[in-house]
């Protein structure tokens, strides 16, 4: 009974911090013509509600593909339209066709507000205490202290309730499939999961490892037999999941088609804006969008995405089990977000959420990551306005976290699951010893590299010729260190021969 009391302290915790951040500015406030993402999810209210389906994702005198077009899949719109059923209640004039554009007013602010802590009361934030709720091995406290540093995380808070999205639909979804298939519900868990990638296309970060993890269960079970079965169940799960969310759009192969233009737009080029991946990075040294073709640009992302997930995913299917699950979740994650074509600053999210649900078993290097990560979305997060918020945010993170978890004392080859990887060396280099002191002294370098940062961006201006010097380089020192952690959770997913046995079992 105490565990539950104490778990609602922390949601409303959680809930407060939220709230208070979304008191700041938004994405585009008072900056028209285009505005920003908050107007760009109330214009998808406006459409969704004014328009017949089959006008949703098409260009038209009523619907403006270059004025915030619908790019998201289906559920995205059907969950705009009901937002927008509801907005009509209150006061038609918010989502009126052609006049409601760039509507402002402290109401429809309280309003699209109220929508984001809904969408995460429902979805994500019970996810968050049922996935922490169900750790093994640990105690009541550990699990509170854990739920609490993860609805904390700065990141998410700082796009959803100060950019404005609602990136806590698609992370809860998937949240849910994480439990689902870490419980053996692998039905549950698939259709789950299926929903998070028909709200926002972007969670096929986490596609591959539900599926080598559910492949690897398969042959696991033996595919002649029960493993069969099971795959038999998953196909169709999947199947009748995404046949059930675009059956609106399969009356015609132009609708269809026309969707997928929207969802997957390959024109725009390699990179938008400046995203701490490695093609907006080192375009610095070598323009690639100016001397390949753009079809070479496609092929070679995706050699480089796929050559450096590979062998995670294999050593998934060989050994499938909910620790390895969880960590290729993160290594796939980081490959997409450093390698693939047409990334966003915010994709960086889909990366902390499996980083989340590993900070209980690697804190210090968690907390690091979640801290860099949200680090790594400065210039977005100084274009809206939100320096105070995302400050003291961080700090409020990076307290909660050290002092649940001890994180300064968890630096040990065997606390880092670093020990394998080490005794491996050793037979080759018997001094090899100095590893927990390296990330020490790389910890600390990086922590001062943001803050110096940070600080040059907000009292600098940059030089004339380089007005953009400051975000270059802080989208150059983020992928660097997340080009480090790349290495570092490979070198625990193939090192760890026990993910089988020895671990932090989801029940």
């Amino acid at each position: 009974m105490e565990k539950w009391y104490l778990m609602t302290i922390v949601v409303l915790i959680g809930l407060t911090v939220r709230w208070t951040v979304s008191l700041n500015s938004y994405s585009g406030a008072g900056k028209p013509p285009m505005f920003g993402d908050y107007e760009a999810q109330r214009h998808w209210q406006e459409i969704t509600y004014n328009l017949p389906i089959k006008q949703w994702y098409f260009n038209s005198s009523d619907n403006n593909l270059q004025y915030w077009g619908l790019d998201y899949p289906p559920l995205t719109a059907y969950h705009s339209l009901l937002c927008a059923y509801v907005a009509k209640l209150i006061n038609p004039d918010w989502i009126a066709l052609h006049t409601s554009r760039g509507y402002e007013s402290q109401a429809h602010k309280l309003f699209m507000r109220t929508t984001v802590l809904i969408a995460d009361l429902l979805i994500y934030i019970p996810a968050v205490v049922l996935y922490c709720c169900c750790l093994k091995e640990i105690s009541t406290k550990k699990k509170i202290a854990n739920a609490l540093c993860i609805l904390l995380y700065p990141g998410l808070i700082l796009i959803d309730y100060g950019h404005f999205q609602y990136n806590s639909v698609s992370l809860g979804f998937a949240l849910w499939g994480v439990l689902g298939v870490s419980c053996d519900w692998d039905l549950l868990g698939s259709l789950a999961f299926c929903l998070a990638i028909n709200y926002k296309q972007m969670e096929l970060y986490h596609s591959l490892p539900f599926f080598c993890f559910l492949l690897g269960k398969c042959f696991k079970k033996d595919l002649k037999g029960k493993g069969f079965v099971l795959l038999i169940k998953l196909v169709c799960t999947v199947v009748a999941s995404f046949i059930l969310c675009w059956l609106p759009f399969f009356t015609e192969r132009d609708q269809t088609l026309q969707v997928l233009r929207r969802l997957f737009p390959v024109d725009r080029g390699l990179f938008e804006d400046k995203v701490a991946n490695i093609w907006c990075s080192f375009s610095v040294f070598l323009k690639i969008k100016d001397i390949l073709p753009h079809h070479i640009q496609i092929i070679i992302s995706f050699c480089f995405t796929f050559l450096s997930l590979l062998p995670a995913c294999i050593k998934l299917i060989l050994q499938p089990s909910p620790k390895g699950f969880k960590f290729t979740l993160v290594s796939c994650a980081l490959s997409f977000f450093l390698f693939s074509f047409q990334v966003h600053e915010k994709s960086i999210l889909l990366v902390s959420l499996p980083v989340c649900l590993v900070l209980n078993e690697i804190p210090f290097m968690s907390t690091w990551f979640l801290l860099l990560s949200t680090f790594s979305m400065l210039p977005l997060l100084l274009k809206d306005e939100l320096l105070m918020p995302s400050v003291v945010t961080m700090m409020a993170f990076f307290i909660v976290c050290a002092s649940s978890f001890s994180i300064f004392e968890k630096t040990s080859e065997e606390e880092l699951r670093l020990k394998s990887f080490s005794i491996a060396v050793r037979k080759y280099l018997p001094c090899f010893t100095f590893l927990p002191r390296i990330i020490q002294y790389l910890f600390l370098i990086s922590v001062i590299t943001m803050v110096l940062l940070t600080l040059m961006t907000i009292t600098l201006d940059p030089p004339q010729k380089l007005p953009d010097l400051f975000s270059v380089l802080v989208c150059f020192v983020s992928c660097l260190n997340f080009l480090f952690f790349l290495v570092y959770f490979n070198i625990i997913i193939m090192w760890d021969s026990k993910n089988g046995r020895n671990q932090k079992k989801v029940n």
